[in-house]
């Protein structure tokens, strides 16, 4: 497997403590699972998994109160299946439309800047004709030009992250001088029932602004 580094910034992000129900609350730093979601938006093949091993925190920790307009309901399943059978059906749901509209507070950090490690791993027998190589040079081509399936995002959709490869990490900023627990945060979904994924989590800490991330099969990750 091979390690690439990305730097991640923006200037909102929310990664979402599953604890809170209603109200949006974000973990004080990046979760793997959305630093693995900033790198399959530049490349996600059937062959490749991504790794998520470190995050560096190169700003400081700011907050933000927000209030946002949001919709109450979603489009109807069985709505989205007649207009795919070529029924003429409305699939708008109108935000400024009072009954839909539900405005819900949110704390999230501002300011953010991160250098994400990961690995980059290569499934022989999903692409056996092809090489590790060949996804390496994919990405690293990609990467360098700015290109993505989808603009890569920090938590949230509507919080749209600035990315780009590091070649050397260690000639860039250094993390954040600061040493903290940051408790129970969320490693990733277990999609080994698809119908329920489940949770899991390790107990994260922050030494000297970086946290490191255990293996996804590692005794540090439960669920």
């Amino acid at each position: 497997m091979k390690t690439y580094c990305l730097e991640l910034s923006g200037p909102y992000a929310c990664f979402t403590r599953p604890e809170m129900k209603v109200e949006r609350v974000s973990y004080d730093v990046m979760t793997p699972s959305a630093a693995r979601a900033c790198f399959e938006a530049i490349l996600w093949k059937p062959a490749i998994r991504w790794h998520v091993r470190r995050i560096e925190v190169l700003k400081p920790i700011r907050w933000i109160n927000l209030r946002r307009n949001e919709v109450s309901s979603v489009i109807s399943v069985a709505n989205v299946k007649k207009a795919m059978n070529g029924m003429p059906v409305d699939l708008s749901i109108y935000a400024d439309d009072s009954s839909e509209r539900a405005q819900r507070a949110g704390l999230f950090l501002r300011d953010v800047a991160y250098r994400v490690h990961a690995e980059l791993e290569f499934l022989h027998e999903r692409d056996p004709d092809a090489s590790a190589t060949k996804y390496h040079e994919m990405f690293e081509r990609r990467a360098r030009r700015g290109q993505c399936v989808n603009q890569p995002y920090l938590g949230c959709r509507e919080f749209a992250a600035a990315f780009r490869l590091v070649d050397d990490p260690a000639a860039g900023p250094p993390p954040l001088a600061e040493t903290r627990d940051l408790g129970f945060m969320l490693h990733d979904l277990d999609f080994s029932n698809p119908a329920a994924p489940q949770p899991r989590f390790f107990r994260a800490r922050l030494d000297n602004g970086s946290v490191s991330v255990p293996a996804w099969d590692s005794a540090e990750v439960r669920a």
